[in-house]
C-alpha cells in the first residue's frame, strides 16, 4: 500500500518534469516543519509521509535523473527511494531530511547502477533539459540551449559515478557543500575534492566536443 502511494506521488508530476520544467536546478532551501513531519511518521502516520514525498520527490527524482541519465530509471530509483526512506526512518536522527533522502537516492542509483553493469548513457533523449523560457525566447534560442543542455548532460554521464553525484548535488541541485557531503555520505574536504575533479572532467568533456556545441559556446 505504501508503494502503491508513493508510486501516485511520483506519477502525478511526471509531466512537469518531463516537460522540462525542473532541469538544471532544483530548489535549495529545506521546508519548514521538516523535523515534526518526521516525528509524526515515527509515530506511524502515513499522511505526514506523504507530505514529505511531496515536498522532496521532485529534487529526489531529478538527482536520480541526472545521476543515471533515465527518466524511468529515475522513476524506479524515486520509487524505492521513499519506500526506503519509510522503513528505515524510525533510525532517522539527524537534522537535515532532504540530505538523507539525497543520500538514500543516490544509494539506489548506484545499485541500479551496479546491477545494469553498463554506464547507462544511452538514455539521454527524454533527459529534464533546463527550465522553459517565460514565453520570449524564441525558437532558435530555446533548441540552442537544449543542444547546450543535453551536451552538458552527456558531460555529467562521461564521469565516474561518485564525482558525477558531487557534480549533481552541488552544481546542479544547488546543495551547500555541507548538505552535499551528508547527502554523499562523506567528508566536505572529499566532497570538494571529487566535486573540483569533476567540474574539470565537464569542462575537458565540453572541450573535447566543442564540435557539438551552438557557435557560441565553443570557446569554453
Amino acid at each position: 500500500m505504501l508503494g502503491a502511494s508513493v508510486q501516485s506521488r511520483i506519477a502525478d508530476k511526471n509531466a512537469d518534469r518531463y516537460r522540462g520544467q525542473h532541469g538544471f536546478g532544483g530548489g535549495t532551501s529545506m521546508k519548514p516543519g521538516d523535523m515534526e513531519l518526521v516525528r509524526r511518521v515515527k509515530k506511524g502516520d502515513l499522511e505526514a509521509f506523504n507530505r514529505l514525498v511531496e515536498r522532496y520527490q521532485n529534487q529526489v527524482f531529478n538527482a536520480a535523473a541526472r545521476i543515471l541519465g533515465s527518466h524511468a530509471s529515475a522513476d524506479d530509483a524515486a520509487q524505492e527511494t521513499f519506500i526506503a526512506a519509510y522503513r528505515a526512518i524510525g533510525g532517522f536522527r539527524g537534522d537535515n531530511i532532504r540530505a538523507w533522502l539525497l543520500r538514500i537516492a543516490k544509494n539506489k542509483c548506484y545499485d541500479m547502477m551496479r546491477a545494469s553493469r553498463r554506464r547507462p548513457a544511452d538514455s539521454l533523449e527524454d533527459m529534464p533539459l533546463e527550465p522553459q523560457a517565460a514565453g520570449s525566447a524564441t525558437p532558435e534560442a530555446q533548441a540552442m540551449r537544449a543542444e547546450l543542455a543535453a551536451e552538458l548532460q552527456r558531460a555529467i554521464m562521461s564521469l565516474p559515478q561518485d564525482r558525477r553525484a558531487a557534480v549533481v548535488f552541488v552544481d546542479v541541485q544547488g546543495l551547500s557543500y555541507r548538505e552535499a557531503a551528508d547527502a554523499a555520505g562523506i567528508s566536505v574536504g572529499t566532497l570538494k575534492s571529487r566535486l573540483s575533479r569533476g567540474r574539470r572532467g565537464v569542462r575537458d568533456y565540453m572541450r573535447a566536443h566543442s564540435e557539438l556545441l551552438p557557435p557560441e559556446y565553443r570557446q569554453i
